[in-house]
């Protein structure tokens, strides 16, 4: 599976994304083709109280393209395509004038103990996280990270998927700007108040005595909670 990851940020830190904007996206993202999942990720609008505050807000809106494969994906990334229009803001004032950057990654999904949210979920939750790098050995820092980090995160109360994000090649005719951070992540939980029990929980200790144990990197890392609306394939 691959990921596209359209991030849309804002310097001053005073613009909003409107739920009516969100839902046109939503609308526009469905037709793609080739596409099987969109996942429209906003700020809260409360505050997630969890240990990496201080890395901000976040960006206004960001967006998470599923394909399955990589040739499906790059063919939605032509020059006059919906994202190609998204990107540039065509359409859309909310977005119009955002910092706009994207990448194309792998998609590597591991087990949880109890998958999907239950019946009445309204504001399912993400943790998106990401290493912008460079690590001095790539090789090195994913397989001590594959191998150790997702059995740590999997011990989370009521974490709903895990999902690692690692780099690939690809082409595009996007006007936004690439990016090639060298991981992202993505934990899902039901609710701003299901993430922030998890991170006040005694797994973060486990995940910081881990952190240390990491192969070196440069960069550091960035965490931001975001309400994720999930939009299936029309196309």
């Amino acid at each position: 599976m691959i990921s596209l990851f359209m991030t849309f940020s804002d310097a001053t830190g005073e613009r909003r994304v409107q739920p009516d904007e969100v839902t046109a996206v939503a609308e526009l993202v469905g037709p793609i083709a080739g596409m099987t999942e969109a996942l429209l990720f906003t700020p809260l609008d409360q505050s997630v109280d969890h240990p990496y505050k201080a890395d901000g807000s976040g960006p206004v809106f960001a967006l998470q393209l599923r394909f399955p494969d990589l040739f499906a994906c790059e063919a939605a990334m032509d020059s006059g395509s919906i994202l190609a229009g998204l990107a540039a803001g065509a359409g859309l004032a909310g977005l119009s004038g955002l910092d706009v950057t994207h990448q194309v990654m792998v998609t590597r999904a591991f087990p949880v103990d109890v998958a999907g949210h239950p019946a009445g979920t309204t504001t399912p939750c993400s943790y998106l996280v990401h290493y912008p790098g460079p690590a001095e050995d790539m090789n090195a820092w994913n397989l001590h990270y594959l191998e150790h980090h997702p059995a740590i995160m999997r011990t989370f109360p009521d974490v709903r998927q895990i999902e690692i994000y690692t780099r690939i090649d690809w082409v595009d005719r996007l006007p936004s700007r690439r990016v090639e951070h060298m991981q992202r992540n993505k934990l899902v939980f039901d609710s701003p108040e299901a993430l922030a029990h998890a991170l006040a929980s005694d797994v973060i200790k486990r995940m910081r005595a881990d952190f240390v144990k990491f192969p070196p990197f440069a960069g550091g890392n960035k965490h931001f909670p975001m309400l994720t609306r999930v939009v299936k394939a029309r196309g």
